[in-house]
């Protein structure tokens, strides 16, 4: 085919970004976006270039001219919108967590692999270029066997008010920030090593008018190979996205530090236009991060799964891991509860 031809479920910050990677991305074109508010679908092609805006989502589903439908939509309509994608047998792919837990995710994988069409899981973690090459540097046994990594991703909260719900959501913070955390984990250590059990701490310390949900967690994994994966989850984070990796191995160690350590320092006196995701302040010290889009790894998966429609080729990232994530992360919440180390269930 000469251009793949998509439609963006959805019309708020993960869809922005999604457009942000594909910007950059040949061979594709985005022709249509859903969202359950017209005026919001119609700003959003209009911001866009998109040629189509709609609400009718069943009616896009039925479109004989589209490629792939990337679901960036809020996470209590994964499943529903999925599932329909599926019953039309129709590449999609979907935003992170995969569901709002291991159910949810296990009836979106089996429907997606019924269909004999193409699920992509957008887990933007493990195609971001400083994670993509640590694996590569662990690959080639520049730090011999990985016995630790450690995963940070915090900030001072969701930009959507529906993240705070966590029946809407599926949880807190641990729901919103570990998965990628785990996936990263679970990249650095290689898929063959199963994560077996896991042990969680999350409580509510600031955000107590706001959600239900814990704020701060803890999340530490426990690998067949002996190895341990420790997540940091916050909430309550200021001074922007804080996102770091620290891969320690028999022989050496590998840290990636995208958002603190960007090329980047400048002092303003006055507010000098966006900085990074999650900034509190745009003015005084800041570290700007450049092609944001970018360093978080949006273009490259953008780039491969439409790369993967093209070639008919499956997706590194599929809904089998978002539904293992699932399973990591419901392990994680019964932890929480019982204080307790848990099997995971698959």
């Amino acid at each position: 085919m000469s251009n793949v031809r998509i439609a963006m479920l959805g019309s708020g910050f993960v869809a922005e970004f999604y457009m942000q990677g594909l910007a950059n991305v040949n061979g594709h074109q985005v022709v249509a976006n859903y969202s359950r508010n017209a005026k919001r679908a119609k700003a959003f092609a209009e911001r866009w270039k998109i040629a189509e805006s709609t609400t009718k989502l069943e009616a896009l589903i039925a479109r004989t001219d589209i490629d792939l439908y990337i679901i960036a939509l809020p996470n209590e309509s994964h499943l529903p919108v999925s599932l329909a994608l599926s019953k039309a047998k129709k590449h999609q792919v979907c935003t992170k967590p995969l569901a709002r837990d291991s159910k949810e995710a296990k009836q979106m994988l089996v429907a997606a692999r019924k269909s004999g069409a193409l699920h992509g899981y957008a887990e933007t973690e493990v195609f971001a270029p400083c994670v993509v090459k640590a694996r590569q540097t662990i690959e080639s046994g520049g730090i011999g066997k990985v016995l630790w990594v450690r995963s940070r991703e915090s900030h001072s909260g969701p930009h959507s008010p529906h993240f705070w719900d966590v029946e809407k959501t599926g949880g807190g913070a641990m729901n919103d920030l570990a998965c990628h955390c785990i996936e990263a984990a679970r990249y650095f250590f290689g898929k063959e090593n199963k994560v077996v059990e896991v042990m969680a701490w999350g409580d509510r310390l600031v955000h107590h008018n706001k959600t239900k949900g814990e704020d701060n967690a803890l999340l530490v994994l426990k690998f067949d190979s002996g190895g341990i994966g420790h997540c940091e989850l916050s909430w309550t984070t200021k001074g922007g996205l804080d996102l770091r990796n620290e891969i320690h191995g028999s022989d050496g160690s590998i840290f990636t530090d995208v958002t603190r350590g960007t090329p980047i320092t400048s002092f303003t006196p006055k507010s000098s236009g966006y900085v990074v995701e999650k900034a509190d302040l745009d003015f005084g010290w800041t570290r700007p991060l450049p092609e944001e889009a970018f360093a978080y790894g949006y273009q490259a998966e953008m780039r491969h799964f439409v790369e993967c429609v093209r070639d008919g080729a499956t997706p590194r990232e599929t809904y089998e891991d978002g539904y293992v994530v699932n399973c990591i992360l419901d392990a994680g919440y019964q932890s929480m509860r019982t204080r307790r180390w848990v099997r995971v269930k698959q």
